[in-house]
């Protein structure tokens, strides 16, 4: 049974183990020539940003630019223990264990599978090192367990936590280092140097600007003035109740905020509003309505002449015929 277990992870871990590793070499070595031209022109962009005065938007772009360039400096890694267990995989075959001078470099393929999409190869790798050590193994890589071996600058270049400001402020100098510009980023590092808290306070005071003030209102400014465009109807009815919250009789046996005082007024005021909207809306139907009738009456008219018109032709053009015959 040993030595079909062994013959059986020769067979895993040589010929189609080795294909595999090369395939994720080459295909590393181009996603890293592709990936390098596009950061090229990422940081052009952003100089061209920092130079007609966008900072927002370089300070947006720097982040995209720096999980790139964290992108490809973890290809570069992954691509030298890809070679280096490419070149001991007659060592991987005659051992049962995983040596221990192989185990960081399987460790970080093992963590790195998943989190490149763009490098299926290496999950196949993957499969063939849970095959032969077991998903314990596997699992202890991948999820970073205490006793796992995952080289470090792997684990820091594709993590997805997003950068830090002395990163962001560091690239962007870089950058406009490189393109000779004379850029002040006093602004920058004012923005970058902001709290979480600050930013909060900044969006609540905005709002408190913009928004209008909500103080509630007097007892006696309840019904609104007549130049704010109210029903009359229901400003008379706003005096009557004004008028009575400020008699002594009602001030000594009622307070003024009592609810059988204001929802009278309220409900008079939705009374009011009510019945005018439902005399605009018969006036309007009925404005409707007759100009409905005056077209159709103007339509049959027209019906009428029209006929008349037709019944005239047939008898001249009968008389015709008759004078021909003749």
């Amino acid at each position: 049974m040993s030595l079909l277990n062994q013959l059986f992870n020769r067979g895993l871990l040589g010929a189609k183990c080795k294909t595999c590793l090369t395939l994720a070499i080459s295909r590393i070595k181009l996603l890293q020539n592709k990936r390098e031209g596009h950061l090229k022109q990422m940081r052009k962009e952003i100089a061209q940003f920092l130079q007609t005065g966008q900072e927002a938007i370089a300070r947006i772009r720097v982040e995209h630019v720096i999980r790139e360039q964290n992108i490809q400096a973890a290809y570069e890694i992954l691509e030298l223990f890809c070679e280096f267990v490419l070149a001991r995989v007659p060592i991987l075959e005659s051992q049962k264990e995983c040596p221990p001078e192989l185990q960081e470099a399987i460790a970080s393929i093992i963590f790195a599978a998943p989190r490149c999409s763009d490098l299926p190869d290496l999950l196949q790798i993957k499969n063939m090192f849970a095959a032969k050590y077991g998903k314990e193994f596997v699992l202890a890589a991948s999820e970073l367990r205490p006793d796992t071996s995952v080289n470090r600058a792997i684990i820091e270049k594709l993590s997805v936590s997003a950068p830090s400001a002395k990163a962001k402020l560091k690239l962007l100098k870089d950058i406009a280092r490189e393109y000779n510009l004379g850029w002040d980023s006093s602004n920058t590092e004012a923005e970058f140097s902001k709290k979480h808290e600050d930013l909060l306070d900044g969006s609540r005071q905005i709002c408190g600007k913009d928004a209008p003030s909500r103080a509630p209102t007097k007892q006696g400014s309840l019904a609104p003035s007549p130049s704010s465009g109210a029903h009359p109807k229901m400003s008379a009815n706003s005096k009557q109740r004004n008028q009575s919250l400020q008699s002594p009789s009602a001030a000594s046996n009622k307070s003024v905020s009592s609810p059988d005082i204001i929802e009278p007024l309220i409900e008079s005021y939705d009374a009011g509003s009510v019945s005018d909207t439902k005399r605009e809306t018969r006036s309007q139907s009925s404005d409707i309505l007759e100009r409905a009738q005056a077209a159709i009456a103007a339509a049959e008219r027209a019906s009428a002449a029209a006929r008349a018109a037709a019944e005239l032709v047939n008898v001249n053009f009968g008389s015709q015929k008759q004078e021909g015959k003749s």
